[in-house]
């Protein structure tokens, strides 16, 4: 894993290859979470090996899992749960933190969650507000309402919940909670967002309905749910794949992408590329034990022009807004983000972080309250230092736009990309990019 904090990237007029991104994250942390719960071994293959997700195996570990990392493969081997002796430490994982809370809820002791500062940043309350209704005790002992997170769990009760935001963290907080609850759960969604666990849940044999927008499951009771342990494929990470779909598509070359996860709730940003003019080509795999389906894509650059961006395709491309920032930057015309306030409380503000530094290469940008308005077409500047505000999509992203500088761009701060892609720096130069690391 690189521990360099900065990087200079150099110009770069093409990049062509065949590359094969890391497991998905969000997919990771439910499988290493659920496999925690089965009592047996299970073997994860493809599992992401960044730092957040080996958080979360370090946490099912606290819980009492053996857990076991192999060059080839994980093996998580579940066993009766017992009391964490100290705070969870979830690093930089949103998604960890928030759906380990779920299950914590359903436990009866207490637990604390904490994280980086980046983490203990981000808010808490979309969860403590469920979680307490089925009654369990969330207790937010960080400032403005964050972590670290008390839960004093057990006892839990189903609810009907409306979700006043659309997010899959929250939903599968309280869904994972409802496993441990008396009764049946009910929770509606504003806007359709990303299914992971609901499949994760289905593949698993958990029964549960969906019917447009609400997800129905009935709890097991205080004991949870008696699971059997499986092998899992993780398909490559979606949002890892956009930053080369991105960079082949305002550089006019060819990159493929294997092993893609290509579950439809997480692949709206090949819809927005399309939009702008790009030449995109989808052939599935098969794998028996998937844990979604996956497949290769094929990208070829086109003159892109700028697109509107938001309404209900944004749960299901909000990773992936920074980098679609960056093909809005490049195109011809203007790229509308609106309905996307969500990117104001992720790692960093992404808003403001993404418009200071377009703006910082020479690209008009405006900064919205729900998004931003990128004017596309002018020459991006070189010779500029960046800061990615301890965001990793932000330094990636702000890493392809570099590649069409007109001189060398330094980021400072980047070793915050190992949180999901560790590869990304050699991935970079494999495809042909010109990367100095120190």
């Amino acid at each position: 894993m690189n521990t360099s904090n900065n990087v200079t990237i150099h110009p770069c007029r093409a990049l062509a290859g065949t590359v094969r991104v890391p497991g998905d994250k969000s997919i990771s942390h439910r499988v290493a979470m659920l496999s925690c719960l089965a009592i047996g071994r299970s073997r994860l293959t493809g599992f992401l090996r960044s730092e957040d997700c080996l958080n979360t195996l370090k946490a099912v570990a606290c819980l009492g899992a053996h857990v076991e990392i192999t060059p080839g493969h994980i093996q998580v081997t579940g066993r009766p749960w017992t009391c964490p002796r100290r705070p969870l430490d979830m690093g930089n994982s949103g998604t960890g933190l928030r759906l380990l809370a779920g299950l914590m809820a359903g436990r009866p002791w207490t637990t604390e969650l904490t994280g980086d500062a980046s983490l203990r940043s981000r808010p808490m309350q979309r969860i403590q507000a469920p979680l307490e209704q089925m009654g369990a005790r969330i207790e937010l002992m960080g400032a403005g309402n964050c972590a670290p997170i008390r839960i004093t769990g057990g006892a839990l009760r189903g609810i009907a919940y409306s979700m006043p935001v659309a997010s899959a963290q929250v939903k599968s907080c309280i869904l994972l909670a409802a496993l441990f609850a008396e009764g049946e759960t009910r929770i509606e969604e504003p806007l359709p967002t990303r299914d992971h666990t609901e499949r994760a849940f289905q593949v698993m044999g958990i029964p549960l309905r969906t019917d447009g927008n609400r997800i129905t499951i009935q709890g097991y009771g205080p004991h949870g749910p008696n699971l059997t342990p499986r092998d899992w494929t993780v398909p490559g990470d979606f949002s890892s794949a956009a930053f080369w779909l991105v960079a082949a598509a305002v550089l006019g070359t060819d990159v493929t992408v294997m092993n893609v996860g290509l579950n439809p709730r997480r692949t709206a940003l090949l819809n927005v590329l399309k939009r702008m003019g790009a030449d995109l080509k989808v052939v599935p795999e098969q794998d028996p034990l998937a844990a979604e389906p996956s497949g290769a894509i094929t990208i070829r650059g086109a003159d892109l022009c700028g697109a509107e961006i938001g309404g209900a395709e944004i749960p299901n491309l909000i990773d992936e807004l920074p980098i679609a920032a960056v093909a809005g930057a490049l195109a011809r015309g203007t790229t509308v983000i609106r309905d996307a306030r969500e990117l104001r409380v992720k790692e960093s503000d992404r808003i403001t972080s993404m418009v200071a530094n377009l703006r910082a290469l020479g690209i008009s940008a405006d900064e919205r309250e729900d998004g931003m308005r990128v004017s596309g077409g002018a020459t991006v500047r070189g010779n500029v230092d960046l800061d990615c505000y301890g965001d990793h999509r932000v330094a990636m992203a702000m890493a392809i736009l570099a590649l069409r500088a007109s001189a060398p761009v330094r980021i400072r701060g980047v070793a915050c990309v190992n949180t999901s892609y560790p590869e990304f720096w050699r991935h970079l130069t494999l495809l042909g990019a010109h990367v100095e690391l120190n």
